[in-house]
């Protein structure tokens, strides 16, 4: 039953309330990334490799059935422009009921995938970390209102919260003689803080309303999108399904932890942009120039951003596990290098994205995944039995195939072709690999571990932001100016 008098809930768009939305987006990611990082690298020290693969192939079961209980409806909710509390109520109820279902499958289907890979503890992790599915469910609508509303803060207090008494829950049982379990605490803490943390700084609370024609109008856009994210995570986690079944948990254990530092680093920096440009992009979808000069903005200001973090990354690689990670961890090393070139150009990926989405057109999302599906398992096919390290090569290839897969659409929506895309991140993928050859140089001195990343960080920094100043890098002009005139 619908009420007249829902309240259509309302995105600000204006320059102020974006900048500050994506400064407290940054502060959230940064802040609750830090955390993490900090935590999992004093877990990465008291459980094994092996822990660590077997918890990595549990949530790709539980990452794929997040995408069914979500169906779109989270980015559904964002891009409906006169979204009420009807809509936000009815999609809450309905992804509790998929979670539901989602959660006696994975139930009843724990004894065949402990089965398959051939470790009887599989069994019991599966059906405990499964009831991540309905704190995600009611976190999903949770964050959905946030996004819409750009409240980013509520995201800083929940997400901090959640990362920090889960870290300490989790150290707590590793340091015990938990082991996997101790990383399954960790899970199931994380995500039910931070509903909790939500439910008392959000004001939006569930209504007993439901709308099943509402949530069929969403499902109508989201259904794509649920498609789309299957595809996504699917493929995205294929190498760990792959890697489990061929080779070992302590082989993924490696494989996850080397995709997991330029991952972290991305998802700050430039997941934070797209989480505020969803709802800025689109509260102007009926203006394709406003669009495209958003989509422009983020492609080059987050390329600006992220380039040098993992150009870095890859070049301090070695030192910064063994020192943060121990010895027995290098074997990570090689997987984290080749990660690294990768999210480098992610930027141009999720922007491309984003800004379709933002146009309603999922239809097109939905293809752009398919065909990009097409690729990896060509890829897989080739790679797979070749060894790990030849799988994780054919990932780097397989992202820079999907570059122009991804920017193609734009062409003809937004009039934002491949040459305009490229020469808005030339100068700072120039500038990185610049600076990437001055820090390499310096690992070559034979320093102390320690030494050599006293004196690659600042020479990075140095060489990157110097240059930046040198050649006026519009992304560096354009980002100066904005926090002084924030500052004002």
């Amino acid at each position: 039953m619908e009420e007249k008098q829902n309240n259509i809930i309302q995105t600000d768009t204006s320059k102020r309330n974006v900048i500050s939305s994506l400064l407290w987006k940054f502060l959230e990611r940064g802040g609750t990334q830090g955390v993490q990082f900090v935590l999992s690298v004093v877990l990465a020290r008291l459980v094994s490799p092996a822990d660590y693969g077997v918890i990595a192939l549990i949530l790709i079961f539980i990452q794929i059935a997040t995408v069914f209980v979500q169906s779109g409806f989270n980015t559904a909710l964002i891009q409906k422009r006169n979204a009420d509390e009807v809509d936000f109520s009815s999609v809450l109820y309905m992804s509790l009921a998929v979670a539901a279902v989602m959660y006696a499958v994975l139930f009843f289907a724990s004894p065949f995938i402990a089965s398959f890979y051939g470790n009887s503890v599989l069994c019991p992790l599966v059906r405990v970390l499964s009831l991540t599915l309905f704190f995600g469910a009611l976190n999903s609508v949770q964050s959905a209102y946030v996004s819409k509303t750009m409240q980013f803060r509520r995201f800083f207090f929940s997400s901090m919260g959640g990362a920090l008494g889960s870290g300490i829950a989790g150290i707590i049982l590793a340091y015990k003689g938990f082991g996997v379990w101790a990383l399954v605490t960790q899970q199931l803490v994380n995500i039910s803080l931070m509903c909790v943390i939500l439910w008392f700084t959000v004001e939006w609370r569930p209504k007993l309303i439901f709308s099943l024609q509402r949530t069929k109008t969403l499902f109508c856009f989201g259904w794509k999108l649920l498609c789309s994210g299957l595809l996504d995570t699917v493929f995205r986690n294929i190498y760990g399904l792959l890697i489990g079944k061929i080779y070992n948990s302590t082989q993924l254990g490696y494989f996850n932890r080397g995709q997991q530092f330029p991952s972290v680093i991305a998802t700050n920096l430039d997941g934070s942009i797209q989480s505020v440009m969803l709802p800025a992009l689109s509260a102007h979808n009926d203006s394709k120039e406003e669009v495209k000069r958003l989509a422009r903005r983020s492609i080059s200001t987050s390329s600006y951003l992220l380039m040098p973090c993992m150009f870095g990354l890859a070049a301090i690689a070695g030192p910064l596990v063994r020192i943060l990670l121990t010895e027995k961890w290098l074997s990570c090393v090689p997987f984290l290098q080749l990660a690294c070139i990768s999210y480098a150009l992610y930027p141009i990926h999720t922007a491309n994205l984003t800004a379709i989405n933002a146009m309603g057109r999922s239809d097109i999302f939905l293809k752009l995944e398919i065909i990009k599906k097409c690729v990896t398992v060509l890829t897989l096919c080739i790679t797979a039995r070749l060894g790990i390290i030849a799988m994780a090569i054919g990932q780097v290839i397989t992202s820079f195939i999907s570059i122009f897969i991804n920017s193609y659409p734009n062409g003809r929506l937004l009039n934002y072709r491949y040459r305009e895309q490229l020469a808005d991140i030339f100068s700072p993928l120039v500038l990185a690999l610049i600076m990437f050859a001055f820090v390499w140089c310096v690992g070559l001195l034979r320093f102390s571990d320690l030494a050599t990343l006293l004196i690659q960080l600042p020479v990075g920094a140095l060489v990157y932001f110097a240059g930046s100043r040198l050649l006026k890098l519009d992304s560096y002009i354009y980002l100066v100016g904005t926090i002084k005139g924030f500052r004002k």
